[in-house]
């Protein structure tokens, strides 16, 4: 079942391979969300300060700042701390899942993903954070 939210919500997706950015932006779009991107953990927090964000769907593995830092950040800031934030990545590993969790990840999709599961939790977790 598809549904499509009232609202244009803005999602951050943050990932420095840009097929990746590309399949998810145009995922999303289709379903009428509002997308910018990142290729870089500091990128990503540039937007986080220029953009109304509603949603952040982050990679891990990423040079320079990688997504733990990113997620550190974020959580560490008042004005950052109640953005939703999925992680969106390869390490499909226990303790890099207990991290993420541990620096309050809403969520975690391993790649390679299925693209209708992306946009369903983008929704579900969207939806919450606008209502």
């Amino acid at each position: 079942m598809t549904t499509s939210l009232k609202s244009k919500v803005c999602v951050l997706v943050v990932d420095d391979e840009p097929k990746i950015v590309a399949l998810i932006k145009e995922a999303l779009e289709a379903h009428h969300f509002e997308v910018v991107t990142a290729s870089s953990g500091e990128e990503a927090l540039v937007q986080v300060q220029s953009q109304r964000l509603d949603l952040i769907l982050l990679d891990l593995a990423m040079p320079a700042m990688d997504g733990f830092e990113v997620l550190e950040k974020l959580k560490a800031s008042p004005e950052t701390s109640r953005i939703p934030v999925v992680v969106v990545t390869a390490k499909g590993d226990t303790r890099s899942i207990f991290k993420a969790r541990e620096l309050w990840a809403w969520d975690y999709l391993v790649k390679p993903f299925d693209l209708d599961v992306l946009v369903e939790t983008v929704k579900r977790w969207a939806k919450w954070s606008i209502d």
